[in-house]
């Protein structure tokens, strides 16, 4: 694997020599990363990067060879499952019929059931219907199918059944320098500006004045509230999972609205919004900001807007311990509310085309819990959202 990543940032056009390679073995034999996949990372960048501009193709090797290194939560380690076991041996393909025969347990019963197999199980397993294993129908695991189960150690979506996803994925940030390829996206945003120009008459309104003055035949001064862009926004972004199909789409988004919005604050979740939000993707986990303080720190006369397509496993909105990554004390739709009660004034994007919302469970309920003020990131439904706002 170690030579596999010197090789690939080679092919990415990083100059990485012989020399930095075995200088960082030896370091590696001296126990400098102890063992864990983020001081690895610093300290690989640390030992093979020589010039700054190479971080970003450094960054996309390193997320490719390591990807899945570090898949399972706390949860997982305390169980000590090898992580062999999880590993991908053979898959089971089902006819319809046979997976209409298999029952789903229902959130509180997979749970439960859960926590007994990592007490009892203490060997590996393929292809069973019970056990933590690859390649059958057990809800725990991995290649296999369940109409609900949590997958582990699996890289990505199979069959979309999952209820819960035992991974530490990894994010990238949003890009907001990207070049725009939908120049009426920044003029639908306009309209948000447009309307919330505030002030007092208290600005020389010159040409006016020189026009009227002439007129009269006296000084006839006229004044004119202050032409500044007064709007204060919050953004909300959904990123990773689902999300990484829309990425441009949101990029050329995110960059009109930077572009647009003189005040504007903007924080990353994942599929539904929780007890902690954060700025930069690679540190979600080590510094995360409280979404109470964000309630307390942006006051009400803030238009927050959500961009994200919506889409999960209903647990993750509505019961506590949903969430994909880490065990929630409170209920997704309990920290949604919080935020309509807290904004009158907010929104849900959504990438996907609106005709297939309905087919959605997660997304139906997105759109009750934001009193049906979900619009689709098109001309139009920007503009019907932006109206919404400064309603």
């Amino acid at each position: 694997m170690f030579l596999q990543f010197f090789t690939s940032l080679r092919d990415a056009q990083v100059p990485v020599s012989l020399r930095e390679y075995l200088t960082l073995m030896e370091a590696l034999d001296a126990n400098l990363a102890e063992q864990t996949v983020e001081n690895f990372y610093y300290l690989s960048r640390a030992a093979l990067v020589k010039d700054e501009r190479n971080l970003d193709k450094f960054d996309r090797v390193f997320g490719t060879v390591f990807k899945g290194l570090e898949t399972l939560l706390d949860a997982m380690e305390k169980a000590d499952i090898p992580a062999e076991w999880l590993k991908k041996l053979a898959e089971k393909y089902l006819t319809e019929e046979e997976k209409k025969q298999i029952e789903a347990m229902g959130w509180d019963k997979l749970m439960e059931t859960l926590r007994q197999r990592l007490q009892e199980q203490k060997g590996r397993h393929q292809g069973g219907n019970k056990w933590i294993g690859t390649a059958g129908t057990s809800p725990f695991g991995a290649h296999g199918y369940n109409p609900e189960g949590i997958r582990i150690g699996q890289e990505k979506n199979r069959n979309n059944r999952a209820v819960k996803v035992w991974d530490r994925r990894e994010f990238r940030d949003l890009d907001g320098n990207v070049e725009l390829g939908i120049r009426n996206i920044k003029i639908a945003l306009r309209r948000l500006r447009k309307f919330a120009r505030t002030g007092a008459p208290d600005e020389l309104d010159l040409d006016t004045t020189i026009k009227e003055t002439a007129n009269h035949g006296y000084l006839d001064v006229h004044m004119r509230p202050e032409r500044r862009n007064a709007v204060k926004v919050l953004v909300f972004f959904d990123i990773g999972g689902s999300m990484d199909s829309h990425i441009e789409q949101v990029e050329e988004l995110f960059s009109a609205a930077k572009t647009e919005f003189k005040h504007m604050e903007y924080f990353y979740f994942h599929n539904c919004l929780y007890e902690g939000v954060w700025k930069q993707n690679r540190r979600r986990f080590t510094d995360r900001t409280p979404t109470w303080d964000v309630l307390h720190k942006y006051p009400h006369d803030y238009k927050v807007v959500f961009v994200g397509d919506a889409s999960m496993s209903p647990y993750e909105i509505m019961v506590p311990g949903g969430s994909v990554e880490h065990v929630n004390e409170e209920a997704g739709s309990v920290w949604l509310e919080r935020i309509t009660r807290t904004y009158p004034h907010a929104v849900w994007l959504n990438p996907v085309a609106q005709k297939h919302w309905d087919y959605s469970e997660s997304t139906t309920i997105v759109r009750r819990l934001f009193s049906e003020r979900m619009f689709p990131i098109t001309i139009e439904g920007l503009e019907n959202a932006m109206k919404e706002l400064v309603r």
